[in-house]
C-alpha cells in the first residue's frame, strides 16, 4: 500500500482510497481533505458510496487502497519503513475514540440512562475516571437539551431526543471529528428540526463535522463545502453557492433537478 505524505493542516486528509465488497466497487478513487473547523457535507444518490466512504474514516470499513489520516495520523495503521501495518484491535478503539460517530439509528445502549450512555466510552475507551466524565456529561446533555432526560431509558425517548443523545455521547469523546451518517433518516418529519438545531449548534461553536445527508437545504446553511458523490466518485465539490447554484457536471445537475 502506498502511503501519501502527510499534511498536518488538514483535520481529515483522505488520499485515493478504494474499497470493494466482492466484485462490487464501491469507492474508486477518492481524495478529500477537510481543514479544521470546516463543515464538509456529502450528498449524492443512494448507492453512491456516500456511508462507506465516512465508515472508512474512523476504519469501521478497511480500505483496500489508499490512506485516510485524522489530525495528522494514520487511521487504522502505523507506518514501518515504506510499509503500512494494521493496528491491533486495542489500538484502532483507542484511535476511533478521538473520532466522533453518529449513526442512523441512534445506536443507543437499551439498558442504559441517557447519561450512562453519555458516560459510557470516556471511562471505557479514555480510562476516564466517572467523577471526572459525569459532570461533563451533563453538561452536554444539557447543551442539546436533554439535561432533564438524564436518567430515562432510551425506550422512554423519542427518536429526535434519542439522537441528541448520541451526539451527546460522540462530544464526550472530545473528538478531532464528529462524523455523521444521515443522522435524520429515521427520524418522523416533526422531530428533524431538533436535531439540526443541535448540528447547526456544533457548526457555530466551530466543530469540525463531516455529514451525510440528504437534506440539501440543510446542507445549503451549513456547509462550508458540499460534495457529491455518484458511483463511487466525487464528481464535483464547492462551495453551496458553487455546487448548489451553479454545478458544472451533467450529472450533479440531474441530481440537483431531483431533490431541489
Amino acid at each position: 500500500m502506498t502511503i501519501a505524505p502527510e499534511n498536518s493542516q488538514y483535520a481529515v486528509e483522505v488520499r485515493g482510497i478504494h474499497k470493494s465488497f466482492g466484485p462490487l466497487k464501491v469507492l474508486k478513487g477518492i481524495d478529500l481533505v477537510v481543514r479544521p473547523g470546516e463543515v464538509t457535507v456529502i450528498i449524492g444518490p443512494s448507492g453512491s458510496g456516500k456511508s462507506t466512504l465516512l465508515r472508512t474514516l474512523n476504519h469501521l470499513e478497511k480500505v483496500d487502497q489508499g490512506t485516510v489520516r485524522v489530525d495528522g495520523d494514520l487511521v487504522g495503521y502505523r507506518r514501518k519503513g515504506t510499509k503500512l501495518h494494521e493496528l491491533s484491535n486495542r489500538d484502532i478503539l483507542r484511535q476511533r475514540s478521538r473520532i466522533g460517530f453518529v449513526f442512523q439509528n441512534f445506536n443507543l445502549f437499551p439498558h442504559l440512562t441517557a447519561l450512562e450512555n453519555v458516560i459510557e466510552a470516556p471511562i471505557s475507551a479514555q480510562k476516564r475516571t466517572k467523577s471526572d466524565v459525569e459532570p461533563e456529561a451533563l453538561a452536554l446533555l444539557e447543551r442539546v437539551g436533554l439535561k432533564d432526560k438524564a436518567h430515562d431509558y432510551p425506550r422512554r425517548l423519542s427518536g429526535g431526543q434519542q439522537q441528541r443523545v448520541a451526539i451527546a455521547r460522540a462530544l464526550a469523546l472530545r473528538p478531532k471529528v464528529i462524523l455523521f451518517d444521515e443522522p435524520t433518516s429515521a427520524l418522523d418529519p416533526e422531530l428533524v428540526g431538533e436535531v439540526l438545531e443541535v448540528i447547526r449548534g456544533l457548526a457555530r461553536d466551530g466543530a469540525t463535522l463531516v455529514i451525510v445527508t440528504h437534506e440539501v437545504g440543510f446542507a445549503r446553511e451549513i456547509a462550508d463545502t458540499i460534495v457529491f458523490m455518484d458511483d463511487g466518485l466525487i464528481i464535483e465539490q464547492g462551495s453551496p453557492a458553487q455546487l448548489l447554484d451553479n454545478p458544472t457536471e451533467e450529472r450533479t445537475k440531474a441530481f440537483l433537478a431531483h431533490v431541489l
